[in-house]
């Protein structure tokens, strides 16, 4: 169960986190579905998606998950990423990232992220795992 929604986690990370990137298309039990528009800011020669981006935009979707399932807690922060390039994205689609927590415990949370082109959304073009750690509740 979600203790927070879409518009909720919106204004939270615009007022703790104002240069995430991406926007929230949904969040659930345990998980939570992002898209980016892709800009010239995002891409490398070919022109693909970068890197970067790529590996940030996992983090911020892993993070709302988070958000949806503890409430807002701007120290929650990422401790491992780990990422899987699988094959280019095109920077002529968005992006789209399906984040799902594995394991949320008192002190950890566990997931991972598979972030597909808008393009051709049953490949994958990158795999990412992460765990965060959570503050002790007051």
């Amino acid at each position: 169960m979600t203790v927070m929604t879409v518009e909720q986690i919106e204004h939270f990370l615009d007022d703790v986190f104002p240069q995430h990137m991406g926007k929230i298309e949904s969040v659930g039990d345990m998980r939570a579905t992002m898209r980016l528009t892709i800009g010239h800011e995002h891409l490398r020669p070919g022109p693909r998606v970068s890197g970067p981006t790529m590996m940030g935009f996992a983090d911020v979707a892993l993070y709302v998950a988070i958000l949806a399932q503890i409430g807002p807690e701007p120290m929650a922060v990422t401790s491992d990423l780990n990422c899987h390039f699988l094959r280019a994205a095109s920077g002529e689609h968005d992006i789209i990232a399906h984040a799902k927590l594995i394991k949320l415990g008192r002190r950890l949370a566990v997931g991972e992220v598979l972030i597909v082109s808008a393009a051709d959304e049953t490949k994958p073009v990158i795999h990412v795992t992460a765990s965060y750690v959570l503050p002790d509740k007051a």
